[in-house]
């Protein structure tokens, strides 16, 4: 943060204060203590002038200081403020593409948890389907099992008949299991009333009825051929149609585990992108929360920056103007006094190298020189300062090595005081270089 020097107001006193301690010193300077009164010393005049002469250095090394610190610190708001600035515009700039990245993200979220809760439905579906197929299939195949046996052992039956009837042996197998197998058939099948009751009469010999009966051998196998033939038709349609079933199971199962293995697949993949998602989302969040406090904070920084800077260019204008009126008056007064009227008038008032003395009684000069006090205090205020200078002046005794002892060391401590804030200043810019440089790390690292 900017760093306070010397107010101007405080710079202001103090040239003030060096002046009028001068004109003090002027109007004191000729006073040497003598028994009877003051006798002046041999040209005052020029101790006061190198007096101030020597505080026109001090002022113009102070005012040399003053602006290389002053330099530095409009460097540091130039280029502080600028780096401010390019922080605030890339801030402005990333929050809404980090927004508009946290809704994307967001939306994928929603729209990879409905995909996944889809595909685990559709996964689940495909296997209720291959259940529920594969139970028809084992129906289906029972009764296509039982059915082919059933026709297999009729056929088995008919040829039996038909071998039987054309060989002459039926009579044999009137007795046999065949024949109830073949009187079943006839009530079964569908049949012509005329070969149903031809059938019917040539099987009831094996129950002892007519038995006066002559087969006709020929007709009888032709009905049993037809019958055979029917049920061979009946049995390759049922075959048929099992071949048919069971291509269409096996078809509808490698259907649906290519849907179950494409679901989990999805399944797999989706779960692993919404784990991502998630972290980015989050990483999108709190990047977007660091963006905005930062945001927020160098905005802040930078009006403070701009406020202090011009605030201290203010002060700095008054300080250079003070400064430049302090050192035209002391240019002034040295002129003055070293002007030839001027030291004809002091020639004048103060004693020639000859062997006489002129005495001045020193109650004239110590009531001239508070005379010249009060009116420095009425023009610039009270000061304390001004106030032990006239205790002083007031004494019975004047000595103005202790008056200039005072106003050296009240120099000194300026001095002192000025050099603190001048360290103040360092650490504080010091200390800021720091804040720059950690936060110029964060960046990078962001």
């Amino acid at each position: 943060r900017p760093v306070e020097n010397v107010a101007p107001t405080a710079m202001a006193g103090m040239v003030s204060f060096r002046c009028i301690l001068v004109l003090g010193l002027l109007a004191g300077a000729p006073a040497i203590s003598t028994r009877g009164g003051v006798t002046l010393g041999a040209n005052p005049i020029r101790r006061v002038v190198t007096l101030l002469q020597d505080m026109q250095k001090k002022v113009d090394a102070e005012g040399v200081r003053d602006k290389e610190l002053f330099d530095k610190y409009m460097c540091y708001c130039q280029t502080g403020a600028d780096d401010l600035a390019k922080s605030v515009a890339a801030a402005e700039t990333k929050m809404p593409q980090v927004t508009s990245a946290l809704k994307e993200s967001t939306a994928e979220k929603a729209q990879l948890s409905a995909d996944l809760d889809q595909h685990k439905k559709d996964r689940s579906d495909a296997k209720q389907a291959i259940a529920e197929a594969t139970a028809i299939r084992e129906k289906e195949a029972a009764t296509y099992a039982k059915d082919s046996g059933d026709h297999e052992t009729n056929i088995k039956a008919l040829g039996k008949a038909i071998a039987a009837i054309s060989t002459g042996m039926y009579g044999s197998f009137l007795q046999s299991s065949s024949a109830g197998v073949l009187r079943r058939l006839t009530i079964d099948m569908e049949l012509s009333s005329a070969d149903r009751d031809i059938m019917a009469s040539f099987l009831s010999q094996g129950q002892g009825e007519q038995t006066g009966y002559v087969p006709r051998s020929g007709e009888i196998v032709g009905i049993l051929k037809q019958m055979k033939e029917t049920m061979e038709k009946d049995l390759a349609d049922l075959t048929a149609e099992e071949n048919a079933a069971k291509a269409t199971y096996e078809q509808l199962v490698a259907a649906k585990e290519k849907e179950i293995a494409a679901n989990s697949k999805s399944i797999e993949g989706k779960t692993a992108r919404l784990g991502k998602v998630g972290v980015e989302i989050e990483t999108f969040r709190e990047d977007l929360e660091d963006t905005s406090a930062s945001y927020e904070e160098d905005k802040k920084f930078l009006a403070d920056l701009e406020k202090n800077c011009a605030t201290k260019k203010e002060e700095f204008d008054v300080v250079q103007k003070t400064r430049a009126e302090e050192l035209l008056a002391i240019a002034d007064t040295i002129k003055l006094l070293n002007d030839d009227d001027a030291l004809d008038l002091f020639k004048k008032t103060l004693p020639s190298p000859s062997l006489l003395q002129m005495k001045i009684r020193g109650r004239e000069v110590r009531q001239h020189a508070l005379r010249v006090l009060r009116a420095a205090q009425r023009g610039h205020g009270h000061d304390t300062r001004l106030d032990l200078v006239a205790l002083a002046l007031r004494g019975k005794k004047v000595s103005f090595d202790k008056v200039l002892s005072m106003i050296d060391e009240m120099v000194a401590l300026l001095g002192k005081e000025q050099g603190t804030d001048d360290d103040k200043k360092a650490f504080c810019e010091a200390k800021l270089d720091e804040a720059e440089d950690k936060k110029k790390e964060l960046d990078l690292d962001i």
